[in-house]
C-alpha cells in the first residue's frame, strides 16, 4: 500500500480530462496535478523547448514525493517519454499514447479506417502511427493537426459556433476524404470537445486516450503492490503555472466537484 499522490501533468488543463476516470475507477488515489498554463500550447513548439519545460515540470513533482508520473499530454509523451524515464529511473513513468494505441490496434480491424487529430508536434513525431503499426500492422491509420482547437480551449471557447466552424474546417476533407469511421482524440484537451464532435459526426466511433491511460495505471500500482488504501486522507492539489479563473472554472467542470465532493487546493506556481 502507499497512499502517496500520483502526478499528473500536460501542457494546460487538457490533462484534468484523465482525472474524472481515475478517481471513479481507483477512489482511494490522490492526485498533484501540474498545468503549464502560462506557457500552453505546447503543440507548435520546438521539442528542444518541450523538453525543457518538461523536466521542469517533473523535477517539481518529483520533489513533492509522488509514486508515479503520468504525462497526461500527448505532446509530452510524443517528445520526452524516454528522456524522462532516464531522468528519474525511479519512479514509474506512464505516457498517454502506447495505451491508446493498444486500445485502437485490439478494437479495430482492417476494414476500419482509423483516423488521429492532434497538436503538430504530436502529428509530425508519427508517435501514434508507429505505435499503432507496430501492434497492429494491417491497419490503415491517417493523422492531421488541429492546432486551435487547444488555445480555443484554453480560451473556454467551446459550446459554441465559433469553435464548431473550427472542427469542420480541420476535419471534414480528413474524414471525408480518408473515409474515416474510427477517430482518435490525440490531445488530452479534445475530450473537452467530444460533444462538438459527435454532434457534428454523429457516425463516428471515438477512442478517449484520456480514458485508456487509467487501466494502465491501475495495472503498474497492482503490480508494484502500490494502490492507496482507504485511509488516504491525503488532498489533491491542483497547480498552474498561470493560475486564470478559466483554469479554475474548467477543474470545476471537468472534475464536477460540486458532486464529488473533492479537496482542491489551487495554487500559482513560476518557474
Amino acid at each position: 500500500m502507499d497512499n502517496r499522490p500520483i502526478g499528473f501533468f500536460d501542457s494546460g488543463l487538457g490533462g484534468l480530462t484523465s482525472i474524472p476516470n481515475l478517481f471513479e475507477n481507483l477512489p482511494n488515489e490522490r492526485v498533484i496535478y501540474f498545468g503549464d498554463t502560462a506557457r500552453t500550447p505546447y503543440g507548435s513548439k520546438a521539442v528542444s523547448t518541450i523538453k525543457q519545460y518538461a523536466m521542469e515540470i517533473a523535477e517539481f513533482l518529483v520533489s513533492k514525493d509522488v509514486k508515479m508520473l503520468v504525462i497526461a499530454c500527448n505532446t509530452i509523451s510524443a517528445t520526452c517519454l524516454d528522456d524522462l524515464r532516464e531522468r528519474f529511473p525511479d519512479i514509474p513513468i506512464l505516457g498517454i499514447i502506447s495505451p491508446a494505441a493498444k486500445k485502437v490496434a485490439g478494437c479495430c480491424t482492417k476494414d476500419n479506417n482509423i483516423g488521429i487529430i492532434a497538436t503538430k508536434v504530436t502529428t509530425q513525431s508519427g508517435a501514434y502511427r508507429k505505435r499503432i503499426k507496430e501492434l497492429n500492422p494491417d491497419l490503415r491509420v491517417f493523422d492531421t493537426a488541429t492546432p486551435v482547437f487547444v488555445p480555443l480551449i484554453e480560451e473556454g471557447i467551446i459550446e459554441n459556433e465559433i469553435m464548431d466552424l473550427t472542427i469542420h474546417y480541420y476535419m471534414d476533407e480528413f474524414i471525408r476524404d480518408n473515409k474515416i469511421d474510427t477517430l482518435v482524440l490525440g490531445c488530452t484537451h479534445y475530450p473537452i470537445i467530444r460533444e462538438n464532435i459527435e454532434r457534428i459526426y454523429p457516425d463516428l466511433k471515438i477512442i478517449n486516450p484520456s480514458y485508456e491511460i487509467i487501466d494502465r495505471v491501475r495495472q503498474i500500482l497492482k503490480n508494484d503492490d502500490a494502490l492507496a488504501g482507504r485511509d488516504n486522507d491525503r488532498e489533491n492539489i491542483f497547480y498552474a503555472s498561470d493560475l486564470s479563473e478559466n483554469f479554475s472554472n474548467m477543474i470545476q467542470k471537468i472534475l464536477e466537484t460540486e458532486k464529488s465532493n473533492l479537496i482542491l487546493k489551487f495554487k500559482n506556481l513560476e518557474f
